[in-house]
Parts: C-alpha cells; sequence; structure tokens
C-alpha cells in the first residue's frame, strides 16, 4: 500500500512542477496547437497553446513506478522490485505516447492539424501492439501465470474463449488501437480526456490492489484472481493517476498546455495495458464507457454521412456537438466527467459484485 501512495505522490509531483517547464520551452520553440478550422468557432482563441505536454505525463509516471520501487528497496521491503506485468504497461504507454509525439512533431512543423497519415499512425500502433502482444504471453511466473492471458476476460479469464496466438495478437491490436483512439478522440477540451483518465487509472488502483488481496497464490479460495504481479499493476495505475492529476493542474479550461497525441495514445495504451494484465478486458468497456462513447460517436457519423449524406450529430467527437448547440465549454466538461465517474463507479459495482457472487470479500 505505501508504494501505491508513493508512485502516485511523485508522479502528481513530477508532473505538476514539470509542465510549466514543458509549456515554457514549447512556446519558446512555437510548438503551439494548429485547431481545425471547420470546429467551434470559440476554439480558434487557443490556436498556439503549447501541445504535446503528454511528455509531461509520462515522465512523471515512469519516475513515480521507479521512485517507488528504489524507496521501498531502501526501506528493506520484501518486494521483488518492478515485475514483467508492470514494465511491459509502462512499455506499451511509452511507445505508444512516441507514436503519438512524432503525430504531433509532424502538425507542428508542417503548420497544420493533421500530423502523420492514417496509414503512418497505423502501422506506429501495429508494430508496438503486435510487440507488446508477443510479450506480453512470455515471462511466466513459478505458478505458470504470464502477464496476459489467452482467454478473453471479464472479470476474470472466461475459460470457453481462448484465442490461438495468432487470433490474440490480432485482438491485441484491435484492443490498443480501439483503446488509443477512444481517448485520442476525447482529447477535444479542455481538462477533458485527462480528468476522465484519471478517474479510469484510480479504479485499476483500486480493482489492482483488490485482486492483489485476494490472489490465488495468497488466499486460495473461489473468489481469488490469477493474476501476475496485481500490486505492481496498482503502482503503475497510481503513477499514472498522480501524474494525469498534476497535468491536469495546468491542462483544466482554460488549459495552458494541451496534451496532444503524446498524451492521449499513451494513456490509451495503461487502459488497454491493464485491462489485458488484470483480466478485464471486457469490464473496462463499462470503466471507460466515456472514451467508449466517444469513440461510438465517431464511428456512427461516418457510417450515417456516408449512407444517407446528413450528419447525426453537429460535430464528432459527439463532445462538440453539445457546444455547437449552445453549452459552455466548462459545462460540457463537468458533466462529462460525471459521466466519466458514473461509469467508473458502476464498473467497480460489478467487479465487487462479481466477487461477492462467488462468496468473497
Amino acid at each position: 500500500m505505501i508504494s501505491i501512495l508513493i508512485a502516485a505522490s511523485i508522479g502528481l509531483l513530477v508532473s505538476i512542477l514539470f509542465t510549466p517547464y514543458l509549456i515554457r520551452a514549447f512556446s519558446r520553440q512555437g510548438f503551439g496547437q494548429e485547431i481545425r478550422e471547420e470546429g467551434p468557432q470559440g476554439h480558434k482563441s487557443k490556436r498556439g497553446t503549447p501541445t504535446m505536454g503528454g511528455v509531461a505525463i509520462i515522465v512523471a509516471m515512469v519516475v513515480g513506478y521507479f521512485a517507488a520501487h528504489v524507496i521501498d528497496w531502501l526501506r528493506g521491503s520484501r518486494n521483488d522490485g518492478p515485475t514483467a506485468s508492470g514494465l511491459l504497461v509502462l512499455f506499451l504507454a511509452v511507445a505508444l505516447g512516441l507514436v503519438g509525439f512524432l503525430d504531433d512533431f509532424i502538425k507542428i512543423r508542417k503548420q497544420r492539424n493533421l500530423g502523420l497519415n492514417k496509414t503512418a499512425k497505423l502501422v506506429g500502433q501495429l508494430v508496438v501492439a503486435v510487440a507488446f502482444g508477443i510479450l506480453v504471453l512470455q515471462f511466466a511466473d513459478e505458478n505458470g501465470l504470464t502477464p496476459a492471458s489467452q482467454n478473453l476476460s471479464y472479470v476474470r479469464d472466461l475459460t470457453l474463449i481462448f484465442m490461438p496466438v495468432p487470433i490474440f495478437i490480432i485482438f491485441t491490436y484491435l484492443l490498443i488501437s480501439a483503446w488509443s483512439n477512444a481517448v485520442n478522440f476525447t482529447d477535444g477540451l479542455d481538462g477533458l480526456a485527462g480528468g476522465a483518465a484519471a478517474m479510469v487509472l484510480a479504479t485499476y488502483v483500486v480493482i489492482s490492489f483488490w485482486q492483489a488481496r485476494l490472489s490465488c497464490v495468497e488466499t486460495p479460495q473461489a473468489a481469488c484472481y490469477d493474476v501476475r504481479d496485481p500490486l505492481d499493476l496498482a503502482v503503475v495505475a497510481a503513477a499514472a493517476t498522480g501524474a494525469c492529476v498534476g497535468f491536469l493542474w495546468w491542462n483544466a479550461a482554460p488549459a495552458k498546455i494541451f496534451m496532444g497525441d503524446t498524451g492521449s495514445l499513451a494513456l490509451g495504451g495503461l487502459v488497454a495495458g491493464l485491462s489485458m494484465t488484470t483480466r478485464t478486458e471486457l469490464l473496462a468497456i463499462v470503466i471507460g464507457g466515456l472514451f467508449v462513447v466517444e469513440m461510438i460517436s465517431v464511428v456512427a457519423q461516418i457510417a450515417v454521412f456516408r449512407t444517407t449524406r446528413r450528419r447525426l450529430f453537429r460535430m464528432a467527437p459527439f463532445h462538440h456537438h453539445f457546444e455547437l448547440a449552445g453549452w459552455a465549454e466548462t459545462t460540457v466538461i463537468i458533466r462529462f466527467w460525471l459521466l466519466a465517474a458514473i461509469c467508473c463507479m458502476f464498473g467497480l459495482g460489478l467487479f465487487y459484485s462479481e466477487q461477492l457472487g462467488l462468496g468473497g470479500g
């Protein structure tokens, strides 16, 4: 528990102190955000606001994670240090963050709102996802558990749905691509994606900590969890939560910096990685419900327009629909944060109710 608190605290401090440095540095270099011409008119004033602030989230998360382990070691803790599961989830987030960084950098250099083309972006996500999909089935511990399993999962593995390795790698790519793009779509208003991501990651702190308390290795029973390194996954999620909250201090409306694709792809990777390593892939759809709905709004907008030549929403992702309907930006953000919190609480309720149903807790 102490390591979780340390990771969250250091992630918060590094993020809240490092972000102003990035604001100054990126402002001097002219690393400003380009704005969609067809977007809400109120967004035009945001042109030139420093972007790529996701660098602060990634740095703070990594520092928070490793600092927690160093302090654990100095305290003489019996923890074994960084684990395969924790390091792989960090790898996924950082690698996707690098893809997003290239996207942001090209936007800035070419002074346009589009960075990497769709093919290049998908190839970058594909390479990262395939590497993660292969590695996450390696590193079995003494109990034979690997960081992820080839079974689809809800709150634990569904034994009836087993995926051969090729199918699992395809599934991994689809999952990672879906989550990274879902968070990316949500990142359109000041603090919206950062605040929602902090709630989702905090939910995963609770889930993975609970899984550690009821690990089948420590307390074998009907309600136990076969998850490799759940406590270390809680440390990763805590460091990322602290990093998001610290960044939100500067990213909340009116934003002084945007996370850009650097941050949104990394956060999407975190959600995907945590869902796989905690065996909660289907439950994550509920926990990250706001991100899911934002992505669905984009898909629905495209599908309806191509079939009927009419728009389902005034603009997609659909948070812009409410802006164009006359809602103030801060009203949209706060109400969407409330929706994200409801999804997280409902997801936690489903997680705990399943555990209770098996006679645990």
